[in-house]
């Protein structure tokens, strides 16, 4: 591959995760204004009808805006520091930064949730059931909208993976305040609107660890012996018949990653031929050092 096109590949490359960035971002805001509606109109309604698991929802809903916020916020400094060179290997970093911040929101909306929750069961109040529950259902609708706004392609974006996480949370503790709320209309168990809360923020804890440790791999350069490891060790030693003296490899961006790469060869190939050779056939590799060391 020549110079020229090398460049046009990484201009395309660049050019796709900008635009893809920016849809992104539009989306979150999108869902940003939704939930800010939404939350205004649960925590009156929780406190003027006295639900737990309206008004838990509804401040729910407001650490959500809070973590929408940090997704934006994230988005735009990436994009406004890509080309900025003292950011040694790019700001791609940004976006599991913006998870990580959020999933541990989501850990302290869980817990404040459950103390919430323990204190409506040892002090139990009157509930407006039927008014609730609309509310209720109103805030489920909203939480599917802007689950459908973030689903798409957020599997390897910890930032719009920590946005889609929140609006099911969201949408989690919507279902349980309405089942909540008609058990205690109908069969009058008052307990069950603060023992729902309980059970939402058992879930949520359960899915705000498994983003913090997703996203907390990537910011600690965890090496990577995954399946682009795997691929650069077939390529060097089963292929070209040389030796991996040392390898590693650690993620700069979603589908984007480092390698640090020491070889042990007779042949009279430069670096550079390994660093093209790497790009063409192991596909998601940025930045690339090759130490060769000569055998005889």
């Amino acid at each position: 591959m020549s110079d020229s096109s090398a460049n046009h590949c990484d201009y395309l490359h660049r050019h796709s995760s900008a635009s893809d960035s920016r849809a992104a971002e539009r989306r979150v805001s999108w869902v940003l204004w939704l939930t800010l509606v939404t939350m205004v109109a649960e925590i009156v309604a929780g406190t003027a009808f006295k639900s737990m698991a309206l008004l838990a929802d509804g401040w729910h809903m407001g650490t959500h805006v809070a973590a929408f916020l940090i997704s934006l916020f994230a988005y735009s400094y990436a994009r406004k520091h890509a080309q900025n060179s003292s950011f040694t290997f790019g700001t791609g970093k940004v976006s599991s930064l913006g998870g990580f911040a959020s999933a541990v929101g989501l850990a302290v909306v869980a817990m404040m949730m459950a103390l919430e929750s323990i204190e409506r069961l040892v002090h139990p109040e009157n509930i407006e059931f039927k008014q609730a529950m609309v509310v209720a259902a109103l805030g489920l609708v909203v939480n599917l909208i802007s689950a459908a706004l973030l689903h798409e392609e957020h599997d390897h974006d910890h930032n719009m993976k920590a946005a889609y996480f929140h609006v099911l949370a969201d949408a989690l503790t919507s279902v349980l305040a309405i089942a909540a709320l008609c058990a205690g209309l109908f069969l009058h168990w008052n307990w069950l609107d603060a023992t729902m809360g309980l059970v939402g923020a058992a879930i949520i804890t359960r899915w705000s660890i498994g983003l913090i440790r997703e996203s907390s791999d990537i910011l600690l350069d965890r090496d990577l012996e995954t399946e682009t490891g795997k691929r650069v060790r077939d390529l060097v030693e089963q292929q070209h018949g040389d030796k991996v003296l040392d390898l590693h490899n650690w993620s700069l961006a979603p589908g984007k990653h480092a390698l640090i790469l020491s070889i042990e060869t007779a042949s009279t190939r430069s670096a550079d031929q390994y660093k093209e050779d790497l790009r063409q056939n192991v596909p998601g590799l940025g930045h690339i050092t090759v130490e060769i060391l000569r055998s005889e």
